[in-house]
């Protein structure tokens, strides 16, 4: 893996004539890297993106963050899921070859998260060893269900969710016995106060970069985890 403190521009092939940008972040001294997708509504370099990928740096972890064809052409209408299922394994079989040996971890925020998850849940993804979902979406806004998460059962690998007491498109009340129901493999972390974005409110006595910090400490200890297991 290329060593660095700043981030290091990539190009990602998905398909003939199909390429988008991905960004690469690695400490010194990397123990995992974790394949970070973004969500719908914005780009690999969101300032959560990079508030995430920063952290994660300074925690041992690396990052390979890249753009869905849809957002690196700037228009906001989601590609079929076929395309997104394609750029999420070609960017983990990018993050495979910049592993260099250390234990590879996917996932990311929102519905780059879960299009992660159904990309590993239509096929295994080839040396990852464990999905972290940053804000699973269970549902839309206003609409509770739980068959977004139908697949999760298809996953071999273990997986972590974060999500916060004030998650729209999350219900913690549906989401526990998700949870629960894929036994060992899943493990839920809640984040007090923190909504879809895991913004708090000034009155909950806690900053949003505390829960940026406590995401970190959560995503670097459980990738630490799959490193000793590997």
């Amino acid at each position: 893996m290329t060593r660095t403190t700043e981030a290091i521009e990539r190009r990602l092939r998905v398909s003939e004539g199909v390429e988008v940008s991905a960004l690469l972040r690695s400490p010194e001294r990397p123990r995992a890297l974790y394949v970070l997708a973004h969500g719908a509504g914005a780009g690999m370099r969101h300032a959560f993106m990079e508030a995430m990928a920063l952290r994660l740096q300074g925690r041992g972890v690396a990052t390979l963050r890249y753009q869905f064809p849809y957002v690196e052409r700037g228009t906001r209408k989601i590609d079929p899921e076929p395309l997104l299922l394609a750029t999420v394994r070609a960017a983990v079989a990018m993050g495979r070859a910049e592993a260099g040996g250390v234990p590879l971890v996917a996932g990311g925020k929102s519905m780059g998260g879960r299009m992660t998850s159904r990309a590993a849940a239509a096929e295994p993804l080839a040396g990852v060893s464990g999905l972290a979902f940053l804000g699973f979406p269970l549902h839309p806004a206003g609409q509770p269900g739980v068959s977004r998460a139908d697949h999760l059962a298809k996953v071999t690998v273990p997986m972590l969710f974060l999500q916060g007491t004030r998650d729209a498109l999350a219900d913690l009340a549906l989401l526990r016995p998700v949870v629960e129901r894929l036994d060992d493999r899943a493990t839920l972390r809640v984040i007090e106060h923190a909504d879809h974005m895991f913004h708090v409110l000034k009155k909950s006595g806690r900053t949003d970069e505390q829960v940026l910090d406590e995401l970190a400490d959560t995503v670097a200890a459980w990738s630490q985890e799959r490193s000793a297991r590997a």
